[in-house]
């Protein structure tokens, strides 16, 4: 499977993560992922909390980037934002109308699957959702790193 990576850089400005969020819709519409459907907005909503979740707790710069399927209705998108910050995200619970703490929150319950590694002397958050076509069975969850297509932005 052919898979389209694309990059963008992020500074530490909570400006940006309204940039990241136009990005993202102009390269899912390249995929070939129409921003009328339910995975677009999923993934936007994705690419919102997790550049917020990067410019508001560690004031660094971060990238951002989609692993974009080459084709087919069956596949998986990966968003990931790298930071060098070494502190782990750390899932909270908002309690009542509180106005922060659910970013986490939100990236488990839309994504498929997420989770975060040490990368350098800092971070790399990910998630995947599978778009499947009705009854057919979810893509593998991502091919080796050497399948990717690279451009950067």
């Amino acid at each position: 499977m052919q898979v389209l990576q694309v990059q963008l850089e992020i500074r530490p400005d909570p400006a940006e993560v309204g940039r990241a969020r136009r990005w993202a819709r102009s390269r899912l519409a390249g995929s070939g992922i129409e921003a009328d459907e339910p995975l677009a907005e999923t993934l936007i909503l994705l690419v919102s909390e997790l550049v917020t979740n990067a410019v508001v707790h560690t004031g660094c710069p971060a990238v951002l980037r989609l692993c974009l399927p080459g084709g087919g209705d069956a596949a998986t998108v990966r968003l990931e934002v790298a930071d060098s910050c070494a502190r782990p995200p750390i899932p909270r619970h908002a309690e009542g109308e509180e106005t922060n703490g659910r970013g986490l929150e939100l990236v488990d319950g839309l994504a498929d699957r997420w989770g975060w590694n040490p990368e350098g002397a800092g971070k790399r958050i990910w998630c995947e959702v599978d778009r499947c076509a009705a009854g057919a069975p979810a893509g593998p969850a991502y091919p080796a790193y050497e399948d990717f297509a690279y451009e950067a932005v």
